[in-house]
């Protein structure tokens, strides 16, 4: 049994209790989730003048996740990202969820698999320890079909890499698309904006969305936009250009396709801020990711130890397959079926520039 216990993060509404785990390695890197929503709280990493940096934003105990609507942290399902007007049709069925994000469905819904209490094992071996976090979603949770078994492995490894590890399978089929929604600053001060922190995202092309930010269907190609990231840019360089795609989302709040083949793990992109020197790569085997500038956060959000988060404090690099998946027969499926288990990996790896 590993040697590392839970500390108590407080308690729910209702009167249950949420846990803190401490996942460390010998380098001094450290990873604290919750088992309510499987948050990450914090990742620490060593700058490059040796302080350690906390590089994500969270709060100090449960109750500010409880009430958190940013999905700050935490594991996003049944299906991460917009599904069109809430809906859609499956094997000639039709699906109605809930429209959380103006006419559309976001992030699994108000109850997704941020809301939910997850069942821990914690583990570790020779390469590192890891949390083992699970689930089960039952038939018509959300509006989804089938009753669906998850579990996902945070693991840290003492090559200063945290791998985050999907499985799921369905009695019945069933729409999926999970993702980990922690919102990233290398310089380890939400004071500081994001602007300055150099980006590359590995993506020939991104999917423009329409006015509420949906794709449109389109997989348009980066060359000559401001989407291009193909090389590091600063994620301030042409954030207000005047671009239609930028003014739907107050800044970037796209998916780009990443530029791949099939579902091998591969870099998907970099993230560096120069001042602390932290830096970070994304592997994944999904076949996107939504790279997300905190447009919309605001200065109500009091994170941890009484820190300002406002507009711009962090951004988000969501691996994932494309929103509105169910109703586009034209991008890789998220139909999950019985006879199927489902697997997903991605990879965030720290080290110093």
């Amino acid at each position: 049994m590993p040697n590392f216990q839970p500390q108590s993060f407080g308690k729910l509404q209702d009167g249950r209790e949420t846990l803190l785990y401490t996942l460390s390695n010998k380098q001094g890197m450290e990873v604290k989730i919750s088992n309510y929503g499987g948050v990450i709280v914090s990742i620490k990493v060593k700058a490059k003048n040796g302080d350690f940096k906390d590089v994500v934003l969270g709060y100090d105990s449960v109750s500010g996740y409880e009430k958190d609507n940013y999905f700050i942290g935490t594991l996003v399902g049944r299906f991460a990202n917009r599904i069109a007007k809430g809906k859609f049709t499956l094997n000639g069925k039709s699906y109605t969820l809930a429209q959380n994000n103006g006419e559309n469905h976001l992030h699994g819904g108000p109850g997704g698999f941020h809301r939910a209490l997850w069942e821990t094992e914690a583990f570790q071996s020779d390469e590192g320890k890891g949390l083992k976090l699970s689930y089960f979603s039952k038939d018509g949770e959300e509006g989804y079909p089938g009753n669906l078994k998850i579990a996902v492995s945070y693991f840290l490894a003492e090559d200063n890499s945290l791998s985050v590890t999907y499985w799921a399978t369905s009695d019945q089929p069933t729409v999926i698309n999970f993702t980990q929604h922690s919102y990233f600053n290398l310089s380890g001060d939400p004071q500081n904006k994001i602007l300055n922190h150099q980006l590359m995202i590995n993506a020939d092309s991104f999917l423009p969305t329409d006015s509420t930010a949906i794709p449109t269907g389109e997989r348009r190609n980066v060359k000559g936009t401001s989407f291009d990231f193909l090389n590091p840019q600063t994620v301030g360089s042409r954030i207000e250009h005047d671009d239609e795609q930028l003014k739907i989302g107050s800044g970037y709040d796209h998916c780009w396709v990443l530029n791949k083949e099939g579902n091998e793990l591969s870099l998907a992109a970099t993230l560096c801020e120069p001042e602390s020197g932290c830096f970070m790569e994304v592997f994944t085997t999904e076949p996107g990711v939504q790279f997300y500038a905190g447009n919309f956060l605001d200065d109500a959000m009091i994170g941890k130890k009484g820190q300002v988060c406002g507009k711009r404090s962090a951004l988000c690099l969501e691996t994932q397959h494309f929103p509105d998946s169910p109703n586009r027969p034209d991008f890789p499926s998220v139909v999950l079926n019985p006879e199927k288990e489902f697997k997903s990996t991605t990879i965030f790896k720290f080290s110093t520039q």
